[in-house]
């Protein structure tokens, strides 16, 4: 296979965004913790929709997600973005 094209089907099945928020170490690791939380719900969501998964599941899945990613924000102890 054309190396080439492998890494056009990553970068297209893999975006990553440049970080625009204002630059810390602590923003910076959540933002990439919400990146991969919208990547595993849209892959549950896809796989829901294909009959793979049920609802139930779907949803206790990305309850579970949800939960880690509050814990994330807490642990990291942001402030809320009130300038936004």
């Amino acid at each position: 296979m054309n190396n080439t094209n492998h890494i056009d089907k990553h970068n297209f099945i893999y975006q990553r965004y440049q970080y625009s928020g204002k630059f810390t170490t602590k923003n910076l690791v959540f933002n990439t913790n919400l990146q991969e939380f919208a990547q595993r719900v849209g892959y549950i969501s896809n796989l829901q929709t294909a009959g793979k998964l049920s609802m139930y599941d779907s949803y206790e899945q990305i309850e579970h997600l949800w939960e880690q990613l509050k814990e994330n924000f807490q642990m990291l102890n942001l402030e809320p973005d009130i300038n936004l």
